[in-house]
């Protein structure tokens, strides 16, 4: 399954603080014709305007931690922790006893499977990854928007790429006060659905460095991967 969903492909398979991200205040959508029960959608107005908002939040985000739930397609869910230390570097711990773990340092990103015993890697640039690590994040250019809408009390913006729509798409859900990342949500090219939702989440946070470093599991303390 899709390893914390906005990733990439890995081996798990189970209110917000206050954030120091700029406040500027969302209009709520007009009279704008609903897309399905409980989906309103924006004016193209409203939608370039909460698209910029979002983008200015994602280029301030610069460290976060928060704890994550994350469903599978399977319906099977996790939780678990997720650092952010922007450009570069990640992490998402599993909880107990659940010890798979996925890393990114600011060139590879590792997925360590505790059942095999074993990882595998990519550079971040080939992965789901490379939209939130990347030092400019901009929502176009090699993505797209292609729709903006309220449902289930979240802004929610649909990005896929520029040029391949059919590579599948990326949905970030962001609460409207205070306005920040709530959730994402990832369809595959094959329809799998896999989504993250964040709570207790803390931006503009001190992290230590040596949680994006990728150590062996099996190896001795202080052992780096090779």
């Amino acid at each position: 399954m899709g390893a914390v969903a906005f990733i990439g492909t890995g081996a798990a398979a189970q209110t917000a603080a206050p954030t120091d991200m700029p406040a500027t205040a969302v209009t709520a959508p007009q009279a704008v014709p609903a897309l399905a029960p409980g989906v309103i959608a924006y004016s193209p107005d409203q939608a370039a305007a909460v698209t910029a908002q979002a983008e200015q939040w994602l280029q301030a985000l610069k460290t976060a931690r928060a704890r994550f739930l994350l469903t599978a397609g399977n319906g099977t869910q996790l939780i678990g922790t997720f650092y952010l230390n922007r450009p570069g570097r990640l992490r998402f711990d599993y909880d107990d006893p659940v010890k798979d773990f996925v890393v990114a340092d600011g060139v590879f990103i590792y997925f360590y499977d505790a059942n095999l015993g074993e990882q595998s890697n990519a550079p971040i640039g080939q992965t789901l990854a490379d939209f939130l690590l990347r030092s400019d994040i901009r929502l176009s250019g090699d993505v797209k928007v292609d729709s903006v809408v309220e449902s289930g009390g979240l802004i929610q913006i649909k990005l896929s790429q520029s040029a391949d729509a059919g590579a599948g798409s990326l949905t970030l859900g962001f609460t409207r006060e205070p306005f920040q990342l709530k959730k994402w949500r990832v369809v595959d090219p094959q329809g799998s659905v896999s989504e993250v939702e964040l709570f207790q989440m803390q931006t503009g946070v001190a992290l230590e460095r040596d949680l994006f470093v990728y150590r062996d599991p099996q190896k001795k303390p202080g052992s780096l991967n090779q």
